[in-house]
């Protein structure tokens, strides 16, 4: 079944962000958010497009610990190729993340249905990376269940994922950050995001005490 969706998206240029209601009459999906609870919990999902660098994928993984996502997905086989001569002296993972969460080879992005297949049915489809047309990071909403599909590091997102997807979105920087840097900031941005929504202003001290590094003991008096 091929999926023909075509994204049009048409930027407003105020300081307020682009909600998925806002978007939903440019495109044909329904981009409204879903309800989380404990039994509907938000799951996000990495797409990586034809990556190279066994470091930037390395570090992609530590950040999918860091934020909570539940999959990493890659195609290509330029990764798998340089892994073998890498070696654990270029192993960003320091976490070890990946014997946590599944670090998947898929055959493309183009077949988005097969793709989606065991993910949630309200999964939105976010492709990141500088494209015309795309909407500043600053100004997006992020769905309760997204893919976000990144583009490599030498390259960009394919036309047909970037039609098929249900928004495109960029990170406004003066030139262009590496593969793992894109991924934090799309990360920390959906973090920061929710948290603002919860109104959750009080540090998390046990969060704090649970992820810090174990020479760590400072507190603010």
């Amino acid at each position: 079944m091929k999926i023909n969706f075509k994204v049009a998206l048409n930027i407003k240029l105020k300081y307020e962000p682009l909600s998925m209601k806002s978007m939903k009459n440019s495109h044909p999906r329904n981009l409204e958010k879903t309800v989380t609870t404990k039994e509907n919990p938000a799951r996000v999902f990495i797409g990586l497009t034809n990556p190279k660098n066994p470091i930037n994928v390395g570090s992609v993984m530590r950040a999918a610990g860091n934020y909570g996502v539940e999959q990493v997905l890659y195609t290509g086989t330029r990764y798998a190729k340089a892994a073998k001569y890498a070696g654990k002296i270029n192993n960003t993972d320091t976490n070890n993340v990946a014997k946590k969460i599944p670090l998947t080879q898929t055959e493309n992005f183009d077949d988005l249905a097969n793709t989606l297949e065991d993910f949630p049915s309200s999964t939105k489809i976010i492709c990141v990376d500088l494209i015309e047309g795309a909407i500043p990071l600053p100004h997006f909403e992020h769905p309760e269940h997204a893919l976000y599909i990144f583009g490599p590091e030498d390259n960009t997102i394919s036309q047909e994922v970037i039609d098929n997807a249900d928004a495109v979105v960029y990170v406004p920087t003066v030139g262009c950050m590496n593969l793992a840097a894109s991924v934090n900031v799309l990360l920390y941005d959906r973090l920061a995001k929710a948290s603002r929504s919860k109104n959750e202003v009080a540090p998390d001290n046990e969060l704090i005490r649970k992820s810090r590094d174990k020479n760590n003991r400072i507190k603010v008096q």
